[in-house]
C-alpha cells in the first residue's frame, strides 16, 4: 500500500472534522479496513462520519463518554442522535474510560498520579486526539464492537469534533500494551 502524506492541522478542534473524515475516507478506500471507531459524546461526529463514510463499507462504531462523565447520572449522547445512530445500525459503546476510570478518582481524592494517567498523558504528547483514538479503541474492543486481530480506523478529537485519525491494531484493556498505532493519517500540530 502506498502511503499518503499526513494531514496536519495548525490548531486542534472541531473545525477540522470534515478534513479529518476526508483523510479517513481516503484510507478506507485503499482497502484492508472493515471497522471505523469514532469518539462522539453527543452523537454528532458519529453521524457526520456515517454520512461521509457509510457507503464505503467500513462498519462505524460510536464510542461515547461514560454516564456521569460531566455530572450526576447524565448520559451525554443526544437521544435523537442516539436513535438515528441505532437506526443506521451503528453500535453505541458507552463504557468506563480505559485511560482514566478509577485512577482519576484516586488522583482527585488522594492526589498524585497513577500509572494509567501517565500512559494517558504520554499519549497526549501527540495531542489529545491521539489519546482519544487509543482509548476508544480499547473501549470498543472490550465491548466486542471491534476486532483486535486486524487494523481499524480510529477517529478522535480535542473536545468536540474530530482532528485525529489513525490506523491501529486495538487491544483489550488487560492486554493494553499489545495495541499498535500503525498509521497516523491526521493530527493537529499544536494544542
Amino acid at each position: 500500500m502506498e502511503s499518503s502524506p499526513i494531514v496536519i492541522f495548525e490548531q486542534p478542534g472541531p473545525g477540522n472534522t470534515s478534513r479529518a473524515i476526508e483523510a479517513a475516507g481516503r484510507r478506507l478506500a485503499c482497502g484492508g479496513i472493515e471497522h471505523v471507531v469514532v469518539a462522539s459524546s453527543t452523537g454528532e461526529t458519529a453521524l457526520v462520519c456515517f454520512g461521509a463514510l457509510g457507503s464505503q463499507g467500513g462498519r462505524i462504531v460510536c464510542v461515547t463518554h461514560h454516564v456521569g462523565f460531566r455530572a450526576g447520572d447524565e448520559f451525554e449522547l443526544d437521544p435523537t442522535r442516539a436513535a438515528a445512530l441505532r437506526e443506521a445500525g451503528i453500535p453505541i459503546v458507552t463504557a468506563t474510560h480505559a485511560l482514566s476510570g478509577v485512577s482519576r478518582s484516586i488522583s482527585s481524592t488522594f492526589g498524585g498520579t497513577t500509572p494509567v494517567e501517565v500512559v494517558a498523558h504520554t499519549l497526549r504528547l501527540f495531542g489529545q486526539g491521539m489519546k482519544v483514538c487509543v482509548e476508544i479503541a480499547v473501549m470498543a474492543a472490550d465491548s466486542g464492537a471491534i476486532p483486535t486481530d486486524r487494523d481499524v480506523l480510529a477517529i478522535g478529537g480535542s473536545g468536540r469534533g474530530a482532528d485525529t485519525v489513525v490506523v491501529l491494531r486495538a487491544a483489550h484493556m488487560n492486554r493494553f500494551f499489545d495495541l499498535r498505532i500503525r498509521e497516523i493519517l491526521a493530527k493537529p500540530r499544536a494544542w
